[in-house]
């Protein structure tokens, strides 16, 4: 049975990707045991633009214009000595990875304005690095920004790295542009080789007694899938793009799900928090069981196979199918 698959023009062993966020990535033995776990690669934690700080006048034009619903806020960010590894650590780490590692390794740059921080692609790359992942991670509070405005704010900063990196370039999105599709084709035209469909924007709670803003981190559910699950069906065969799963991947059939659809790649992060590396080895097996009961030989045989490619007016399939969801409500009409 052959699980093996391509993303960004990488050859994998498999579609099972951990997307460390999380504190996944940050010890070099937590990462050896994700490749004994059977990761296929590994997407590295994110380096902050407020880490590197080279253009602080065009990072404060942003954040300044909307301190308190940017994402990366400064009443949301903590202090960064509360970051365990600064730029040059940052490096250094992605470099001793791939030494310990026989797995591609991806970097991670999160940001949001044209400048300075752009030229650590070229120190990721130098590191090391098989590819880059590109999370602007922005959140349009000002009124005066229109859409073309962030989804130029997005071309920008990816047409500025590809200028520097010859490593392929994923893009990290979130769902909220009016036109996904429009936009997608922007980034590959700008040169984007994939797209990870998406980012979780985490809301803030408010805590009352102090009255301040807090943090509120919660773990994907299998829910989450649906939305990424929708937009990979769509995209599949109409961009020339890689496309990788991200939310909700929690177990076998999650995995399925999204190669059935068209993902090239499933990233996994909460469900390993959630139950240590071996959750991967668990979901990898899942996979190869339903491959075999359902008389799969590989994962190109099923790859994009209940896509939206095949269907004439998918438009139209999703009216129809959003209608039908709104009727299956009368079998809970109450008694």
């Amino acid at each position: 049975m052959d699980l093996s698959t391509t993303f960004m023009g990488i050859k994998l062993k498999s579609p099972l990707v951990p997307s460390a966020a999380g504190p996944l990535s940050k010890e070099i033995g937590m990462m050896r045991s994700l490749e004994d776990a059977g990761a296929s690669a590994i997407v590295m934690y994110s380096l902050f633009e407020e880490q590197i700080r080279h253009e602080a006048a065009e990072l404060d034009h942003y954040l300044d214009r909307s301190t308190y619903a940017h994402a990366e806020a400064l009443t949301y960010f903590p202090d960064l000595g509360q970051y365990n590894l600064g730029p040059d650590e940052y490096l250094n780490h992605l470099s001793k990875a791939k030494e310990a590692l026989d797995i591609p390794v991806i970097g991670s740059l999160n940001g949001v304005s044209v400048g300075g921080w752009t030229d650590y692609a070229t120190k990721i790359e130098q590191a090391g690095a098989d590819g880059l992942e590109i999370n602007l991670y922005f959140i349009p509070a000002n009124p005066e920004l229109s859409g073309l405005d962030v989804e130029q704010l997005y071309v920008d900063v990816l047409t500025e790295i590809k200028k520097a990196v010859k490593i392929p370039v994923t893009m990290k999105l979130s769902p909220y542009f009016s036109s996904l599709y429009s936009m997608a084709r922007k980034l590959e035209q700008a040169g984007a080789n994939g797209l990870t469909l998406f980012n979780r924007f985490y809301q803030p709670d408010i805590d009352l007694e102090e009255l301040t803003v807090k943090p509120h981190l919660l773990l994907s559910s299998n829910y989450e899938m649906r939305l990424p699950l929708r937009w990979i069906a769509i995209l599949y065969g109409n961009v020339k793009m890689s496309l990788a799963a991200t939310s909700g991947i929690t177990d076998g059939l999650s995995v399925l799900k999204m190669l059935m659809v068209g993902a090239d790649v499933t990233m996994v992060c909460s469900e390993i928090l959630r139950h240590g590396p071996h959750r991967l080895a668990e979901i990898e097996t899942e996979v190869r069981q339903w491959m075999e009961e359902h008389e799969y030989e590989s994962v190109d045989m099923m790859k994009g196979s209940i896509s939206q490619k095949s269907c004439a007016e998918p438009a139209a399939f999703e009216r129809a199918n959003y209608m039908k969801t709104l009727q299956s409500f009368d079998r809970y009409r109450l008694a």
